[in-house]
């Protein structure tokens, strides 16, 4: 549990005096009495390590500095029915926290904790109860004024503290995402052999399911896209219903969740295992736009020269297949090319799939740094317009893939999924599944 403790730490020696309040998420109702799977808050597990729910942490910063865990109480009834709850003791000592109390006991001692204390961070605004139950707080420690005691004074909103922390990945969330990447690379190349004529996209999903959990992962980290033919033009597609037929490109946008790290992976192929003339056109001009990003992620660089460095090779191949007319610095400018490419080219990763942090920095855009990591994402998708040869129609493609930025370039977290029309093509030439 070093890692939790040690970002615990880092922030008790960084910020000014006060007190860090942060709860993890509720459990949310599905439906009558149904839960859906847990998933606790990605900020307060990554400053935490527990992941059960009706919990919440705070740090004391200052000259008394303590960390201190609020949890379920252990109950003997409650886990026959629910299973294992750690409850304050465990909990204090297998997730290093200097202090635990029951979640029964968490308003009591919450005031005793902002008792004399300048400040509390605090993300206020996320959720409506707990901004309530702060403002009760605060004014329970207001009511004893008389006896001396006083109030914080400031509020300080702590999400952005936390994103900027998470922007930088430890050795021990790389390895988690390392391990995620290539579960999930896997996952893609089996859906690659699986596929064909006759089956519902569900069905492909199922084997990315399959994969994932026969190899620890038991939630994707998002909902999966399996868009054949003409569902592949919906960027954020999620039916997975339709029947593939023969001819199909079939676009996959999903990942998996290790120890609450994401994976993400877009992968685009024929069904049939050969690209035709017009799918290899699209798809090889998506990849150059990736290569082109990916040659400007290094350290030093901003992280939108990624994404004009893929819109300008794509607005360049968009005007010699002459879906475009102009200049490529007029097609950028008048942004016409926004009619194939209509996303921007990444985002952050981590404990979210779009991750915690900021891309600009004081209005500037952000510069790239060793330890930062962020997916490589360019696509095209061609639906029927005038400018449209009918041999193109319904042709969505999107290459993505998972980047850790290091002190000399990059590292994919997920090259061991084929990329190149040649790479891909022998896969699914090879045998079935």
């Amino acid at each position: 549990m070093q890692p939790y403790a040690s970002r615990r730490q880092q922030l008790i020696d960084t910020l000014a005096p006060g007190v860090l309040i942060l709860p993890t998420a509720p459990e949310q109702t599905r439906n009558a009495d149904s839960t859906y799977p847990y998933r606790y808050d990605s900020s307060f597990y990554y400053l935490s390590g527990f992941q059960e729910p009706e919990s919440v942490v705070a740090l004391v910063i200052g000259d008394q500095a303590q960390s201190v865990l609020f949890c379920r109480d252990k109950d003997e009834t409650r886990e026959i029915w629910d299973g294992f709850r750690y409850g304050p003791a465990a909990a204090k000592e297998a997730f290093g926290f200097d202090a635990a109390f029951t979640i029964d006991e968490l308003d009591t001692e919450i005031v005793n904790l902002l008792k004399n204390q300048p400040r509390v961070y605090f993300a206020l605004g996320a959720d409506a109860a707990w901004d309530a139950r702060l403002t009760g707080w605060l004014n329970a420690v207001r009511a004893q004024s008389r006896t001396g005691v006083t109030a914080p004074t400031e509020i300080i909103d702590l999400s952005p503290i936390l994103a900027e922390m998470r922007v930088f990945k430890d050795e021990h969330e790389i390895a988690s995402m390392r391990r995620a990447g290539q579960i999930n690379s896997e996952a893609h190349k089996r859906a690659m052999l699986v596929a064909k004529a006759g089956l519902h996209e569900y069905a492909v999903e199922a084997e990315l399911q399959h994969e994932y959990y026969r190899n620890g992962s038991r939630f994707p980290a998002y909902t999966s896209i399996v868009a054949s033919g003409p569902n592949a033009c919906v960027l954020h597609y999620d039916r997975n219903d339709r029947l593939m037929q023969e001819g199909d490109l079939l676009l996959i946008d999903a990942g998996c969740e290790i120890d609450g790290y994401a994976s993400d992976i877009t992968r685009t192929f024929p069904i049939n295992g050969r690209f035709s003339a017009p799918q290899k056109a699209i798809y090889e001009l998506v990849l150059a736009a990736h290569a082109a990003a990916l040659d400007k992620a290094r350290p030093g660089n901003r992280y939108t020269d990624m994404h004009n460095a893929a819109v300008r090779t794509l607005a360049q191949g968009l005007i010699d297949l002459k879906f475009l007319t102009g200049t490529v610095d007029e097609v950028i400018e008048n942004k016409t090319f926004r009619q194939f490419y209509m996303h921007g080219t990444g985002h952050w990763l981590g404990l979210d799939v779009h991750d915690a942090g900021a891309y600009k920095v004081n209005g500037e855009d952000r510069i790239l740094e060793a330890g930062m990591a962020f997916t490589i994402e360019p696509g095209l998708y061609i639906r029927p317009a005038e400018n449209v040869p009918k041999e193109y129609e319904y042709i969505g493609v999107r290459i993505e893939d998972d980047i850790l930025l290091t002190a000399n370039g990059t590292e994919i977290l997920s090259d061991d999924c084929p990329r190149s029309v040649e790479d891909i093509e022998a896969l699914m030439n090879r045998y079935p599944v």
